[in-house]
């Protein structure tokens, strides 16, 4: 019982209580279920609930900040249980904690040592601070309606200032406070002076572009890493690249548009080099199915900030020979330049959808003046 033994600010044990049914819609009367976090300090017990919408990696961090900020220091021990969303693989031995998980302690210099695989009594104070928070808070919440998650935080933290400063534990005869104050506060890690931003992390490739693709938005890294396998640490802000642990671009987080994020240090001097692939090679595949297919990727090259950045859109046309057939991949360029169209998607559409087979559309001529009190005639330029 290893809870029993945490000196004062060692050690802070978490956990997920039960639900609580918020109505969402005042007109229709929708519930939705809201899940309680709970915090309690080792030594003191002194505890910290909120509720969230979710129990997902995102409210299980931004629940720690503020779990922190609320004891106003940080222990020197996370003691979670084994869920998913803090131990990604539960061992007796070297269990394998979330990376964003660990980061965040790391933030706050201290380390996380989740419980033993079916091992309840190892935080066993939490366990009882969510059987209080069950029945003791939730029962004098249970005759109140909620429309917000706002207004339950609010409530609950009212009740939890009942608990920790005027409820007097039996068996020391002081409150959770008092106890607080005199073991856990001297002992906590001061806070740094930027709360933990979550970070998630995940792999990615770098292209022929030397870009990486975020949720439809392409982020430059330096263009000797193309190809590479790369980790992208993504917050609400920024985004970072790293090879093989070493950080190698930063970016401002940008909208999921389908559009590029590029650094001129990025780019290669002469903009020509690329592995096997070069602009002129790309222009001459295009040119070896048809003109259109030629004047078509020009366009593309041309029109996007850098030549690279076109790379993938002209590459994927080329590509579009093997499934489809040389004619058709020009008849579809053809058709694609007709109604203005610059990109690979567009392509592939005509195509999937056998418009290149379809005769194009003719628009009668009309050579008819259009007479109309909001059009100016040439007098008025003259």
């Amino acid at each position: 019982m290893r809870s029993l033994s945490w000196l004062g600010g060692e050690a802070a044990g978490h956990d997920a209580g039960d639900k609580v049914a918020v109505v969402v819609d005042r007109l229709t009367g929708e519930i939705r279920d809201a899940h309680i976090f709970v915090a309690v300090l080792g030594a003191s017990s002194l505890s910290y609930a909120e509720a969230s919408w979710t129990e997902t990696l995102p409210d299980w961090i931004a629940a720690h900040v503020r779990a922190l900020e609320a004891f106003g220091g940080a222990p020197a021990l996370f003691v979670p249980d084994n869920a998913k969303v803090a131990v990604i693989k539960a061992c007796l031995y070297d269990p394998q904690v979330n990376r964003s998980y660990a980061e965040m302690a790391a933030h706050y210099d201290s380390a996380v040592l989740p419980t033993r695989p079916r091992r309840p009594r190892d935080k066993a104070k939490v366990e009882a601070c969510v059987l209080i928070v069950e029945r003791w808070l939730f029962g004098r919440l249970r005759h109140r309606i909620f429309y917000s998650l706002a207004e339950l935080n609010a409530a609950i933290g009212d009740l939890l200032a009942d608990l920790n400063d005027r409820r007097i534990m039996r068996r020391v005869g002081q409150t959770r406070r008092q106890l607080f104050e005199a073991i856990d506060r001297p002992a906590l890690k001061a806070l740094p002076l930027e709360p933990y931003v979550f970070a998630e992390w995940r792999r990615r490739r770098a292209g022929l572009d030397y870009h990486v693709e975020i949720e439809r938005h392409y982020y430059s890294v330096p263009y000797r890493f193309a190809r590479e396998p790369v980790e992208a640490r993504i917050t609400a802000r920024t985004i970072e690249l790293f090879h093989k642990g070493e950080r190698i671009a930063a970016h401002m987080r940008g909208s999921g548009n389908g559009r590029h994020t590029t650094i001129s240090e990025h780019m290669p001097s002469s903009h020509r080099r690329f592995a096997d692939w070069t602009i002129e090679r790309i222009a001459t595949e295009a040119a070896a199915i048809g003109p259109c297919a030629a004047l078509l990727c020009e366009k593309i090259l041309t029109d996007r900030p850098h030549p690279e950045q076109g790379f993938r859109a002209c590459l994927g046309i080329v590509r579009l020979v093997k499934g489809f057939g040389r004619e058709r991949v020009e008849a579809a360029c053809c058709r694609a330049l007709d109604i203005g169209a610059r990109t690979y998607g567009s392509v592939r559409s005509i195509l999937d959808n056998r418009l290149d087979q379809a005769p194009a559309p003719r628009q009668a001529r009309d050579d008819r003046t259009i007479t109309h009190p909001n059009i100016r005639g040439s007098r008025y330029y003259h």
